[in-house]
């Protein structure tokens, strides 16, 4: 019995402090972001977007709005 319970449990154990890890480094990028406008214009050069200044000093408006919890 133990041999199944052990590594089922190890299993969920890792998801959920993966999963937590996971949104901790979004949250941090996305602060990081705030006060990087490089940063921001790399990400929505990769996402197939090209922002001029206006755009740029919007989209980091709406981000140092948005509420991180």
């Amino acid at each position: 019995m133990w041999s199944y319970l052990i590594p089922i449990l190890t299993l969920i154990v890792g998801l959920v402090g993966g999963f937590f890890i996971g949104v901790f480094y979004l949250k941090k990028q996305l602060e990081s972001m705030q006060n990087n406008p490089e940063m921001l214009q790399k990400m929505a050069k990769q996402m197939g977007y090209n922002m001029n200044k206006q755009q740029l000093n919007k989209a980091q408006q709406m981000m140092k709005n948005q509420k991180w919890k």
